[in-house]
């Protein structure tokens, strides 16, 4: 298991990615799937098995990757009971920026990374649910063994006389412009001029749904609370060169797209702080004690687990 700087490095698939080959299995996993293990309340079924294990081929694992497939699955669905019992599961929208940040890591748009996912038979949910719990995990790992990390940031604050880095805070709303993926070459173009020509009218978040009502087939998500370091690479430009209430636009697996710049402003908090260390710990190795404690508190839910195997 690495450490939550570590876990984009571990699967950044590079040029794998771009040349996927289609899904060695036939068939719909829905259709298919039978139930291989019950892990307390939770079914590992054959359909997630083909998935994670088309994953694998993608990483070019060696070894018998049913058998490497089954035994994630299981660790992962420990994981995520423990996750959700402790409340510590990141938020869908961390899971969406994580996705997007990977797609560009790989030189990717995050419909290009979808295409290929869904043609290499890992299907984008199962590589959002994988995500999720690789970016909550270590959560939960650092609530039970963090005292070595809360002195490495205490350490590394010290180091900087004491100062936390500043950060800049935005808290983010997404305009979305639809484009269903059998029109898009039909239409793409004329949502692109429309999206473009509304954000001047853009009358700020809190009118925006009424806003996105007056026009056809546009919905507005709310983002919340974003740090600089945590905007993904396709859309940090757009945010930090924008002026005004709104971002430029951007052309998506969903449609046009834009932000709403809701508030902004500059943070030093320890959130922020963190965030920022965190940032620029990415592509650093695994820290070794995490993974070490990361077994450890696996084991010790294997042990108390109720697993049955069909």
């Amino acid at each position: 298991m690495k450490s939550r700087s570590a876990w984009i490095g571990a699967v950044a698939l590079g040029a794998m990615l771009a040349a996927a080959a289609p899904a060695r299995f036939s068939g719909s996993p829905a259709e298919a799937a039978s139930i291989v293990a019950v892990v307390n309340n939770s079914a590992v079924t054959s359909g997630d098995i083909a998935k994670r294990a088309a994953f694998l081929r993608l990483q070019n694992t060696r070894g018998n990757v049913q058998s490497i497939a089954k035994e994630q699955l299981i660790d992962e669905a420990l994981k995520r009971e423990e996750i959700l019992r402790l409340k510590m599961s990141v938020s869908t929208s961390d899971v969406d920026a994580a996705f997007g940040r990977f797609a560009s890591g790989n030189k990717l748009s995050p419909q290009q990374l979808s295409q290929i996912l869904e043609r290499s038979g890992v299907g984008v949910e199962h590589f959002k649910a994988y995500i999720a719990v690789q970016m909550s995990w270590p959560r939960v790992v650092n609530a039970r063994y963090g005292r070595a990390n809360a002195k490495s940031f205490i350490s590394r604050v010290q180091e900087n006389d004491g100062k936390k880095p500043v950060t800049t805070e935005y808290f983010l709303q997404q305009v979305i412009f639809v484009v269903p993926e059998k029109r898009r070459g039909a239409i793409l173009g004329k949502r692109k001029a429309e999206a473009e020509a509304s954000r001047s009218k853009y009358p700020g978040c809190d009118a925006a749904k009424v806003f996105a009502a007056t026009m056809h087939d546009v919905s507005i998500r709310e983002l919340g609370r974003v740090l600089e370091p945590e905007l993904p690479d396709n859309w940090k430009p757009l945010v930090m060169k924008a002026e005004g209430q709104t971002t430029g636009t951007l052309v998506t697996e969903r449609g046009v797209e834009y932000l709403g710049i809701c508030k902004k402003r500059e943070v030093n908090d320890d959130v922020a702080a963190e965030m920022v260390f965190r940032a620029e710990d990415l592509g650093k190795t695994g820290n070794e004690e995490q993974d070490a404690n990361s077994k450890r508190y696996i084991d010790e839910l294997r042990s108390r687990a109720n697993i049955t195997m069909r």
